[in-house]
């Protein structure tokens, strides 16, 4: 069935751990079969995300929040987001131990990303090495090290990054320093890290399918049954990924914040506000009317 035919909202999705929790209900019964009906999920990177969004192949997606700032045909879906507080373990920093942030020449950059690239050059700038270029490589800790000083890596990738660190020392005899940028982000602003949001394409409604409520209230109510299900999610995950079941499920319940808050609002604004003066990204006037529906 074509696009032109199938009369459902399309969806891009990220196919890392951290977002299970929000497609609990498009994934597991009862409303798995209701949902299908209604919406055709296809999983990605979050920069392909943005990429489909932007280019009318998908209606809804898990968009870095950079990409807000660069398709301003995007709205938000109220409700949900993929953020940290605090350390989230799954965006990393990766740098030599002998070179310290203002002595780090070159970076190797996880293709995957477009906004945790974007935080990282305005923490660069506040380290003191605004210049710093950013070699765009596949998420293979290894090999960006072979051509760069530091790396970033994210998701599942600098997941296991962070379980294989003793194996890679013992193998290498190199010692690395392994950064949260999360944990950086919030000791140098004191704000959360918001990664990801449903962002909306404002064409969809050409499609026929209106921008109301009830789309909202889906994917809230994934979230909350998701929430709810964080043991089911670990041991169905554990089974996927060489992680400890334990380690997935502190992660999901506690690095993890999936509520789209007046907190993650405000850390929202200061990002997008920075990532201008550092000219990461065009200027964009974030404010909650971004929001699709209230």
């Amino acid at each position: 069935m074509s696009d032109q035919q199938d009369p459902r909202l399309r969806i891009a999705a990220v196919g890392f751990l951290n977002p299970a929790p929000l497609m609990w209900d498009f994934e597991h019964p009862p409303l798995d079969a209701v949902l299908g009906r209604r919406y055709r999920v296809e999983r990605m990177t979050p920069s392909e995300c943005a990429n489909r969004l932007a280019t009318g192949r998908a209606d809804i997606g898990l968009v870095p929040i950079a990409s807000l700032a660069t398709s301003p045909g995007l709205r938000i879906l109220p409700g949900c987001t993929i953020a940290s507080k605090d350390r989230v373990r799954s965006l990393l920093l990766v740098r030599r131990a002998a070179q310290p942030f203002a002595a780090v020449r070159t970076v190797a950059a996880d293709t995957a990303s477009r906004t945790t690239l974007v935080y990282a050059r305005i923490l660069f700038h506040m380290w003191g090495n605004p210049q710093i270029p950013f070699l765009p490589l596949a998420a293979d800790l290894d090999a960006m090290l072979d051509r760069a000083d530091a790396a970033i890596i994210i998701g599942d990738p600098a997941l296991l990054a962070l379980e294989e660190q003793f194996n890679r020392f013992e193998r290498t005899g190199e010692e690395l320093v392994y950064h949260d940028l999360a944990h950086q982000w919030r000791a140098m602003t004191g704000h959360p890290f918001v990664s990801a949001v449903w962002g909306i394409a404002c064409s969809s409604a050409a499609r026929g399918n209106a921008l109301d409520e009830s789309i909202a209230e889906d994917f809230i109510r994934s979230r909350d049954h998701g929430v709810e299900h964080i043991e089911t999610l670990a041991a169905e995950w554990s089974a996927r990924l060489p992680i400890p079941e334990d380690t997935i499920r502190t992660y999901l319940e506690t690095n993890i914040h999936y509520v789209l808050d007046e907190e993650c609002l405000e850390g929202m604004r200061l990002f997008f506000r920075m990532a201008a003066e550092v000219g990461a990204l065009p200027e964009c006037a974030f404010s909650p009317e971004a929001l699709a529906a209230r």
